[in-house]
């Protein structure tokens, strides 16, 4: 049967000539729905399977990268077509900008992340099912008649981790959704990346230590990583904040591309770029003894994505009441702290979950964003370095999932990033 929403939809895009895909269609799918006379003499502009409806109803169609069990992205992953019909009551209609593929979002996919999202059937597969991603921004196409802070056009955020943004459009209600109170002078790019690397960065460094603001420029964090997304963030906030930053990267193929990494960081705000040759070297010793004026300025922080020796050498280098705090395993070797640390140093050790903390302090989670944002607008937040992966209604899935799995592979020119371009 062809829905009298989908008859109104074809006849109003078509004209012309018979034999055509609209003729041709009603030979394998009579319909009583649908009279012979309707039908004569009807071509489409467009084929239509490459055209998305929607009907009279309301209903609209949606594609959405999922899975029903855990492994590698690309033997899991599947691309679902699916309807989304009218919101009503506090529902919000959704349009995908763009979502990042973070590292954690492929683990999450391959069932080693300790969140996991809901396997259910409410996207119309028989096997429970759950749409990948955790982060992204989407533009609100329609409203119920409850909704009261949101309206058309507005861009908004995921409040809570594993809602599934690795879709076209997507329902929602209104209370799972952050709203940016000013999209103005702002990209689907720097909305869609602000809720996890930069919100990770900025609570590290305001929660784990008690900075002395009266010795503003005088005092240090030491990081791992400093080229991620959240070391890039970390660089660029202790800048405003006055605060000196140590940074480590790994090693490039050659010496030019290690130091045009360096120079990218500086750029940034870093104080001193190093390597992890150079972090687990002999003679780093002596160069933070140089950099922090025989230590009188005191590293007072360190931020640990690696794990393994990395972490124990950004540990070495601590102020006395000092805190490291652990965010990720990139080298997945455990912590391994020197006894004299813990005794004669009394230094803290912490972990942080961006996740987690987002859960418990939803309303924070909101605040810190827009403080991102802000400084974003004012030009103080530069963008991420970014791998674009357009995505058509017309992509196939295996494209899709090709630049999933891609995210996996060593070094990259910046983040994997789904991009939508929307052709309704």
């Amino acid at each position: 049967m062809i829905s009298t929403g989908l008859r109104r939809s074809a006849l109003g895009a078509c004209r012309g000539r018979a034999g055509g895909p609209i003729s041709r269609l009603r030979n394998l799918a009579p319909s009583t729905a649908v009279t012979q006379h309707e039908w004569r003499g009807v071509s489409c502009r467009h084929p239509l399977e490459s055209r998305r409806w929607i009907s009279v109803y309301g209903y609209t169609q949606a594609k959405a990268l999922i899975y029903s069990r855990y492994g590698e992205p690309k033997d899991v992953l599947q691309l679902h077509k699916h309807s989304i019909s009218a919101p009503h009551g506090t529902q919000v209609n959704l349009r995908l900008l763009a979502a990042p593929l973070n590292p954690a979002d492929v683990n999450q996919i391959q069932g080693v992340y300790p969140s996991r999202p809901p396997f259910e059937t409410s996207l119309g597969t028989q096997t429970p099912c759950a749409v990948a991603g955790n982060e992204g921004a989407f533009e609100v196409i329609s409203t119920g008649s409850n909704v009261t802070n949101i309206k058309k056009g507005d861009w908004v955020v995921m409040k809570q981790t594993g809602q599934g943004t690795w879709r076209t459009h997507a329902q929602m209600d209104e209370s799972q959704l952050i709203k940016i109170e000013d999209k103005e002078g702002l990209t689907p790019l720097q909305v869609s990346t602000v809720s996890v690397n930069p919100v990770t960065a900025y609570r590290m460094i305001k929660d784990f230590c008690d900075w002395d603001w009266m010795r503003t420029g005088e005092e240090w964090l030491i990081q791992n990583g400093a080229n991620s997304g959240v070391g890039r963030a970390a660089i660029q906030l202790a800048r405003e904040w006055g605060i000196k930053t140590l940074n480590v990267v790994r090693e490039r193929k050659t010496p030019e591309e290690t130091e045009n990494l360096k120079q990218e960081l500086r750029d940034l705000g870093a104080t001193a770029v190093v390597t992890e040759a150079e972090l687990l070297s002999g003679e780093f010793k002596n160069l933070v003894h140089e950099l922090t004026r025989k230590g009188r300025e005191p590293i007072r922080l360190a931020l640990n994505c690696v794990g393994g020796k990395s972490a124990t050498a950004l540990a070495k280098t601590l102020a006395p009441g000092s805190h490291l705090v652990t965010y990720g395993a990139m080298s997945k070797q455990p912590v391994a702290l020197p006894s004299g640390l813990l005794i004669f140093k009394n230094l803290a050790f912490n972990g942080f979950w961006v996740s987690k903390w987002g859960d418990k302090n939803p309303q924070l989670k909101e605040n810190t964003i827009n403080d991102v944002l802000q400084l974003t607008r004012a030009g103080k937040f530069k963008d991420i370095p970014v791998e674009e992966l357009k995505w058509r209604w017309n992509s196939e899935g295996a494209e899709l999932l090709a630049g999933v799995q891609e995210t996996l592979s060593g070094f990259r020119s910046g983040k994997g990033l789904l991009r939508y371009e929307a052709e309704d």
